[in-house]
Order: structure tokens, then sequence, then C-alpha cells
């Protein structure tokens, strides 16, 4: 078939077609085209507006699924306008929604959910939470679920919806993080003396901060011991090495200046509840 064949065809064909057809043909195809020119500037606001809220992967979701959607229903109206019914979509669609509603609401509400989360972002990858009474460290927040690994180098995957309606204690958002530690002496120790030693590791030690301020005092009189309270912030990534190993520098410290950290002890007497001799007689 050559190129005149071709278009004797197509000038039979648009011979064909009445004037009455033509119009609402245009008007559809006005419409379609539209919608993608609407559609491609919504991706480009949403680009803009969105792009240091959302990882790029995620966005690039986000962007594709708005411009196929607004695409998917500028078709969807056109249909009447050709004389396409649409009522029995409509119904077999309806009646397709809500079985596919009831079983799956419980997906649909994760894939909200993780949109939620990542455009209020509450966690990010690396933070360090507790959500629904399970700690540790965010691994990946994806459009279902979140993963967290654990303390035990165990990965917890925790659906979206939970997520969000949870509440979430984020240990990492902060620069700053608090530490607290206890430390017993004993009752014939200067008290006031461990607690200016304490305050002398305490300025010494390369990873408490200057401000806010450090607090020592005497927390507790204990049946053995006289407990110090140590209450000093550090940079939140050195929360856990801080931690860690204040207790054993502050008792160092103590202990070369005569002050020994208290061992609880118990003193326990028998009493012989055996009858004397003499009693019994």
């Amino acid at each position: 078939m050559n190129l005149e064949q071709i278009l004797t065809i197509l000038l039979n064909t648009f011979r064909n077609i009445k004037a009455e057809k033509i119009f609402p043909f245009i008007l559809a195809v006005g419409i379609i085209i539209s919608s993608i020119i609407i559609a491609k500037g919504t991706s480009m606001l949403l680009k803009k507006y969105l792009r240091d809220k959302f990882d790029i992967d995620r966005l690039g979701i986000l962007l594709k699924g708005s411009y196929y959607g607004i695409i998917a229903l500028a078709v969807i109206l056109s249909l009447p306008i050709l004389g396409i019914d649409t009522s029995g979509f409509l119904v077999a669609g309806g009646i397709t929604g809500i079985v596919i509603g009831f079983a799956s609401q419980n997906i649909v509400g994760n894939l909200v959910s993780g949109l939620f989360i990542m455009a209020e972002r509450p966690i990010r990858i690396g933070s360090q939470v507790e959500i629904d009474q399970i700690t540790g460290f965010v691994e990946d927040i994806g459009m279902m679920s979140t993963i967290l690994r654990n303390f035990d180098g165990l990965y917890v995957r925790i659906p979206n919806e939970k997520v969000f309606t949870n509440n979430i204690i984020n240990r990492g958002i902060n620069v700053a993080r608090i530490v607290e530690r206890t430390i017993g002496i004993r009752y014939s120790d200067d008290t006031s003396k461990a607690i200016d030693i304490i305050y002398g590791v305490i300025e010494d030690h390369p990873y408490i901060l200057k401000k806010p301020n450090s607090d020592v005092y005497v927390d507790e009189i204990k049946d053995g011991s006289v407990n110090i309270m140590m209450r000093v912030w550090t940079p939140s990534e050195l929360w856990y090495t801080t931690k860690r190993e204040l207790l054993l520098v502050v008792k160092n410290a103590l202990e070369r200046e005569g002050i020994q950290v208290s061992i609880p002890h118990r003193v326990i007497k028998y009493i012989n509840d055996k009858p004397s001799n003499k009693d019994s007689n």
C-alpha cells in the first residue's frame, strides 16, 4: 500500500464522519491534551515544594502517581462526551471497589500513612527511635512499612499505619541528649569533696557539653550509701559512649582521692531459739 492509497482511505473516513460527531471528538481530545498539560504543571510544582521532604525514589513515585492520575481522570470524563456509556463501568467499578476496599483497607491505610510519614518526617533513616515499645535505629521508611534494627541486631518491620498512629520517641532528633548516672559513697566520706571531684571529671571529659550546664547533687540517702546524681549533656551521637564510660571514670577519680564507692551490705544475726537447761527445769 503506497502513500496515495493511505491518503485516499483517510479522506474517505473523514467524509463519512458526521459533523455532530467531530466536535465531541475534538472536545474530548482537547480535554485529554489539557489534562496532560495540567498533569505536567502539577508534577513540576510538587517536585519544587516536596523535593526537600522526600527521598528521590519516593518523590518519583508520587510524581508519577499524580501525573497519570490526572490523565486517567480526564479520560474517564471524556468517555461520556464521545457517547460511551460509563454506567456499566461505574457499577462494575463500584462493586469491585467495595470488595477491594474491604480486602485491602489495611493496605490502603499503610500506604496513606506512609505518605504522611514521608511528608511530615517525624523520623529519618538512622534515627534512634521508640515506636510501640520497640526501640532501635531506623533502617528504611517504605511506602507500606518502616524497618527498625533493634539493639540485638534484629530487623523489625512495623506497618506504617501503626507508626503514624502511635507515639514516637525520637532520641536522635536533637543535637544534645542528657546522661543521668548515680554513684553511691560511704557515710564516712566527705560528700562536698566527692561532688567537687565529680565536677572536675565533668570539666575534663571531652564528650560532655559546657552548655546546657551539668548538675551534680545528693539525690538519695539510702541505708548503706549517700547517692550522688550526675546529670550532664552530650552530643546525641556520643550519648551511649558517654553513658557507658562516665561511671567508671568517676569511680576511679573518687578512689584516687580516698573516697570509696559504697557496696550494699547486710548484717545477719543468728538467734538461738533453743531453750537452755535451766529454763527446762
